[in-house]
């Protein structure tokens, strides 16, 4: 795994060993239909751009699913420095798996204790807490008055 600076890319040593061609860069799908780069986590929690040498170990990082554009390493970081992603890492070895679906909830079943009888089905008034205290209160009042 290579982790290339800004300073790195503007002093680097020509003979130093550096991905060569367009790096195949993951993307996701944006609200505006468009592709967006897809940014990562260093260990310590830096944001960093990637780039893979080949679709396949891009696919064996970031699953069979996983979208991904040719970009070469100066526009990839073009791209990346104006949302304040410095970092561009090429062939990073591991990350986290892909989110999974959460499961259907389950079909919500009647309440066991009610046995099929609904008192809100058949027309009967429920009364709790303060509602309860205030009609009993105004039916006291009525009863006093009449």
């Amino acid at each position: 795994m290579n982790t290339l600076t800004r300073e790195d890319a503007d002093t680097a040593d020509p003979d130093e060993r550096r991905p060569a061609g367009p790096l195949y860069v993951p993307v996701r799908l944006g609200s505006a239909g468009g592709h967006q780069l897809r940014f990562v986590r260093t260990p310590l929690g830096v944001r960093t751009a990637v780039g893979f040498t080949s679709k396949e170990r891009l696919l064996a990082v970031l699953g069979d699913e996983q979208q991904w554009i040719r970009l070469a390493e100066p526009a990839l970081r073009a791209l990346a420095e104006p949302l304040g992603v410095t970092l561009v890492t090429v062939d990073p070895q591991l990350s986290a798996p892909a989110p999974r679906r959460a499961p259907a909830p389950p079909a919500v079943q009647p309440c066991p204790r009610r046995g099929g009888w609904d008192p809100d089905a058949v027309g009967v008034l429920r009364v709790t807490g303060a509602t309860a205290f205030v009609w009993t209160a105004v039916t006291a009042v009525h009863a006093f008055l009449d």
